[in-house]
């Protein structure tokens, strides 16, 4: 059996030490190398939290993180974190460079990495995100999904195991949210990156091979996209299902299972039904 790329062993948070009441509690959860998790839960579920704690941002009161074997601690928080990287909402935040290039470079010059080798990951980091040929604008200038993806791009050149992206797609508008999830599922497939989202778009936790569910920090859900979705319907389902739901309500005769945004597409060429 695969040794799983990122473990999470009864993880518990507090904000206020002097309270009982946690943030986060007893979360357990492993990836493998190459799987998609999206968490999913309304505000003040504890996604954010978690994002941090992933990274080593912040200290858990209870449990631990382990990235690539290497247990998240005060004394290898560094070496874990050349594993894992977080991209966050706003891309314009996490800028330093005035050329894509630059910025890219920033935090591997921070860690001295030889000139030849840092430019290498640079090229190879602008390569997998389809940017070489905006190396030298200024990122500032880009258009929303291209900024993301320079971000994204940063982690990239670090070569981690797993990207963690928390609520990155939440400023951008439909073309943008497109072309970067294009690029989440090229690094997964070609590049066999873990990618862990959290959001509370549903349309974006769809593309996830599994979801987590969290509420009032805790899991409550945990597998198959098309089994959460079918079972909590109480959640806003994904653009596909939602039409195929509607459909249904209409007294269309549609599929009685959960169906994606590209199945639906499908079906509806396939039986040139009038929508």
């Amino acid at each position: 059996m695969e040794a799983p790329v990122l473990e999470v062993q009864n993880l518990s948070f507090r904000y206020d030490q002097r309270k009982t009441e946690e943030t986060l509690s007893d979360i357990t959860f492993s990836l493998t190398q190459g799987e998609w998790l999206a968490v999913i839960g309304h505000n003040g579920s504890g996604k954010s939290t978690l994002a941090q704690l992933l990274v080593g941002l912040l200290e858990p009161h209870r449990g631990k993180v382990s990235i690539a074997g290497v247990p998240m601690s005060d004394q290898t928080k560094w070496e874990a974190r050349r594993h894992i990287g977080l991209v966050f909402q706003n891309p314009d935040h996490q800028f330093v460079g005035t050329s894509v290039q630059d910025d890219i470079a920033f935090g591997l010059e921070n860690i001295n990495m030889p000139y030849e080798e840092m430019k290498e990951n640079v090229d190879r980091a602008l390569g997998m995100v389809g940017l070489t040929e905006f190396r030298l604008h200024d990122p500032s200038r880009l258009s929303g999904g291209q900024k993301q993806r320079v971000a994204i791009a940063g982690i990239l050149a670090f070569k981690p195991s797993v990207l963690v992206l928390d609520e990155a797609l939440v400023m951008l508008d439909p073309k943008s949210r497109r072309e970067v999830l294009g690029t989440l599922r090229q690094l997964q497939e070609k590049e066999n990156i873990t990618i862990i989202s959290i959001t509370h778009d549903m349309n974006e936790a769809a593309h996830s091979d599994r979801v987590i569910m969290l509420e009032s920090g805790r899991i409550v859900k945990d597998g198959d996209p098309r089994v959460i979705f079918s079972e909590c319907t109480g959640l806003e389902a994904p653009l596909g299902e939602k039409l195929r739901r509607e459909l249904e309500r209409r007294g269309r005769k549609v599929p009685p299972i959960y169906m994606s945004e590209e199945e639906m597409v499908k079906w509806i060429c396939k039986s040139h039904l009038p929508v």
